[in-house]
């Protein structure tokens, strides 16, 4: 009876002893499975990590790539707006020159639409002038009946004159003054051993101005040396 007691004893004591090495041999299990399953997903989040970095690398190189095709495309339409910009300032320079001339320009025109507008009747007027003139010349021989028609013209002459005046008509000072081809028109030359070559002896046509603008020539006959006369007399007679 007591071996039997010992006996169960001995198999009580050893089946605990199996299910003590069965449950440490489970815990082992449970720990290796622990292990590896922590590191499978440490290795996981390794990859995980890797590939968000990959991705994180990429998505900055591309960002990076656009910011610098956006900077590259923003500098050439920052060029072109000031290429714009100055061509449209270096335009309106123009524009604003262009103004300022036509104002000018018109402005002279007015002007001198306004100074020279009767410069054609003026012209119609000297005719007169040169006729009156002309007639009191001729009057020097007169008799006395004829002294009123005299003073008649001679006083019309010089309302002409004063008229002329008004509108700024000068009389061109020619006689015994040098040739001047801008105010006088030579028709003939004269030998003169008065005058220098070149000088205004007689006027048989008065010229005038108006304002600074010649309004008609006058008629002279200009003087040459008599000494270059002579080849043409001496030649003439043979």
């Amino acid at each position: 009876m007591s071996d039997m007691k010992k006996k169960i004893e001995k198999y009580i004591q050893a089946d605990q002893i199996g299910k003590e090495a069965e449950n440490q041999d489970t815990d082992k299990q449970k720990t290796s499975d622990t292990s590896v399953k922590i590191q499978i997903d440490t290795e996981s989040d390794q990859k995980k990590t890797d590939t968000g970095d990959k991705a994180s690398q990429d998505a900055s190189v591309q960002a990076g790539a656009e910011a610098e095709d956006l900077g590259d495309s923003l500098e050439k339409a920052l060029e072109t707006a000031r290429k714009e910009a100055k061509e449209n300032h270096d335009r309106y320079l123009r524009v604003c020159a262009d103004f300022e001339n036509y104002k000018k320009r018109t402005a002279r025109e007015a002007e001198d639409y306004r100074k020279f507008a009767n410069e054609t009747l003026i012209k119609e007027m000297l005719t007169i002038v040169d006729n009156l003139e002309r007639a009191i010349d001729s009057s020097d021989n007169h008799s006395e009946d004829q002294t009123s028609i005299i003073e008649g013209v001679q006083m019309t002459l010089k309302s002409i004159q004063s008229i002329l005046e008004r509108f700024h008509v000068t009389l061109i000072d020619a006689m015994g003054k040098p040739f001047d081809p801008r105010f006088h028109q030579a028709f003939q030359q004269e030998a003169s051993e008065e005058y220098p070559e070149n000088t205004v002896l007689r006027e048989f046509q008065k010229g005038y101005r108006i304002y600074d603008r010649l309004l008609r020539p006058s008629m002279v006959i200009v003087s040459k040396n008599k000494e270059a006369s002579g080849p043409e007399k001496e030649s003439d007679n043979e």
